[in-house]
């Protein structure tokens, strides 16, 4: 797990060779003019998601890991909690991997909790498992998805 602000991108743009065309797409698009959906980059491989979702109890949301993509969680207003724990300390598996979808699910609890504010993003690496949308109003986000 990787947290920053937009103001400064320039390290998270070192951890993968596609961070930095993401967070240029993000930079020179206001997606607060956007209808919310997916925005395709470079087709499947770089793409970002304009969501509107509701918040929810830390206790009623799973843990999801990925495989094939990196998460990029990007807050555009409210304030969000991404709850995480290690990947060798999960326990419970309580939906096998969807390859489709690129995930799974663990209703173990996190060990840690990160709250993120406007600017400021997220970067989750396949097999971070991690509890997104803990909130308890509306959060608008941007979940980019770089594949690896």
């Amino acid at each position: 797990m990787y947290i920053g602000t937009l103001k400064d991108v320039e390290l998270a743009c070192r951890l993968h060779p596609r961070m930095k065309e993401f967070f240029d797409f993000v930079a020179t698009h206001d997606f607060d003019q956007l209808p919310l959906g997916r925005y395709e980059i470079d087709g499947d491989n770089v793409f970002v998601n304009n969501a509107l979702n509701d918040g929810v109890e830390a206790s009623a949301q799973p843990l999801e890991m990925h495989r094939n993509y990196l998460d990029v969680h990007i807050l555009l207003h409210g304030e969000e909690t991404i709850g995480w724990k290690p990947l060798e300390r999960i326990t419970t598996i309580s939906k096998e991997y969807d390859p489709e979808g690129d995930f799974e699910l663990s209703t173990d609890t996190p060990d840690t909790f990160v709250t993120l504010h406007p600017g400021d993003f997220c970067i989750l690496f396949p097999g971070d498992p991690h509890a997104p949308l803990i909130s308890d109003a509306p959060i608008r986000k941007l979940v980019g998805k770089i594949r690896i």
